[in-house]
């Protein structure tokens, strides 16, 4: 795989490995055609944030031990899908972002600026 950008058109940093995250769970928000929900920006996710993903149908909250999916808490960083971070947004949800490590796909759907009005 190419070293896909970050959003301000650098090599993309790493979001998050404790725990993995990822479309192809390496760790960084790489993504590709199959991403149906460009999980591409790096959040550190937030209660707020977790409980309005939850209530939209992706509980990002409970283990999954058959996924190897160990459950998020405030302050881990993982990567997201576009939609559900600029929905969070639109409601009052939105967690911070970590621009390094979000990737450049993620513009086709959510305008940086709202993203550098969530940085960190």
């Amino acid at each position: 795989m190419t070293t896909q950008k970050n959003v301000f058109g650098q090599d993309l940093g790493v979001c998050s490995c404790q725990p993995m995250t990822g479309w192809y769970r390496d760790g960084s928000c790489n993504t590709d055609d199959m991403d149906r929900g460009s999980h591409t920006v790096c959040a550190i996710v937030t209660a707020e944030f977790l409980e309005f993903a939850r209530s939209k149908g992706n509980d990002l909250i409970t283990p999954a031990p058959r996924f190897n999916f160990p459950g998020l808490k405030p302050g881990d960083s993982w990567c997201v899908c576009a939609r559900t971070w600029l929905d969070a947004r639109n409601n009052g949800a939105a967690c911070p972002v970590d621009l390094e490590a979000t990737n450049i796909k993620a513009l086709e759907i959510i305008p940086l600026e709202l993203l550098e009005d969530r940085s960190v």
